[in-house]
């Protein structure tokens, strides 16, 4: 097991939490952090954002559930769960007693408004869970499958519920295909949301050209890694350059200097997620890098970097 080299130079705070780095492990790569246990030092990290879970423990989609292409990877998991008691019972006291000093934050997935303010209720008060992301990127069930995010109506109440139900932070993740990103955040930084996390992965679709069928069980799915990069950036950018809230920068990073974009751009902290699933011992690395990158170029505190972008005149 590699540990990273954590310093005062790459402490942040982010939305009232203090994080030793801001280094985040995204949802759905990590599970609930005991299955990388054995290949990285969890508690060396900025923290992790756990799989998802829901009120009802959920199977998810039919096989096969990834594929790679070039530039990333294309899945359709289905936000498979075992469900909010499960997690309790199962999952979170393991966190809270191997975990101490990353921080835990929990991802929330629902198919009706309800649902999300009902496991967090559930859970709130639990040791060892620092605050929630609320994935609002799934399908509304009782609205035709529209994603939660993309009606205002819709994530005014699904974060307002929850806001009821905690005062932890509440982080929510917005997808990238939403018409308007910046209004979607202002929209749940009203009702109640603390940060965000942006951006989930982006619809695609990849064909096995010999069988004319999707490579993937489901059909369609999210595509993340190296391609989401730019459009994360660009996401991050057009909400901070909005709200100035905290953010949580996710998508495509793979390096410290494709971390540093998301800082430069808004964020204050960052997720990484495809690149850990190929090596998990990427994230130790790249905090390294971090330190290194900032020492080298008299950066007294990643903090500094925040929002600097220079945008053209």
């Amino acid at each position: 097991m590699t540990t990273p080299v954590t310093t005062s130079r790459l402490a942040v705070e982010l939305a009232g939490l203090s994080l030793q780095n801001p280094l985040f492990l995204a949802s759905g790569t990590a599970g609930y952090g005991r299955e990388l246990d054995a290949v990285l030092d969890i508690d060396a990290l900025g923290g992790l954002v756990t799989k998802a879970v829901s009120v009802e423990p959920r199977h998810g989609a039919p096989a096969p559930r990834v594929a790679e292409f070039p530039a990333g990877m294309l899945n359709a998991v289905g936000l498979a769960n075992p469900g909010v008691e499960a997690v309790r019972s199962e999952h979170l006291p393991w966190l809270a007693h191997r975990v101490k000093r990353a921080r835990i934050l929990v991802n929330v997935v629902g198919s009706q408004v309800e649902h999300f303010a009902e496991v967090v209720a559930r859970l709130d008060g639990v040791e060892g869970i620092d605050g929630f992301e609320l994935n609002v990127s799934c399908p509304n069930v009782r609205a035709g499958g529209m994603e939660f995010g993309a009606d205002p109506d819709t994530l005014r109440e699904v974060v307002s519920r929850a806001r009821a139900q905690t005062r932890l932070p509440l982080f929510t993740k917005l997808s990238p295909a939403v018409s308007d990103i910046a209004r979607a955040a202002s929209i749940a930084l009203e009702a109640g949301s603390n940060g965000l996390t942006l951006i989930n992965t982006m619809p695609g679709l990849l064909v096995d050209v010999e069988s004319r069928k999707p490579e993937l069980g489901f059909g369609s799915g999210g595509m993340s890694g190296s391609a989401l990069l730019p459009i994360g950036v660009l996401a991050t950018w057009k909400v901070w350059r909005a709200t100035k809230a905290p953010i949580i920068g996710a998508g495509g990073i793979g390096s410290a200097t494709d971390a540093v974009q998301y800082l430069v751009a808004g964020a204050s902290a960052f997720a990484i997620g495809t690149a850990a699933l190929r090596d998990p011992r990427l994230p130790a690395r790249l905090v390294r890098d971090l330190a290194s990158w900032c020492e080298v170029r008299g950066v007294a505190s990643v903090r500094e970097l925040t929002g600097t972008l220079e945008w053209p005149s």
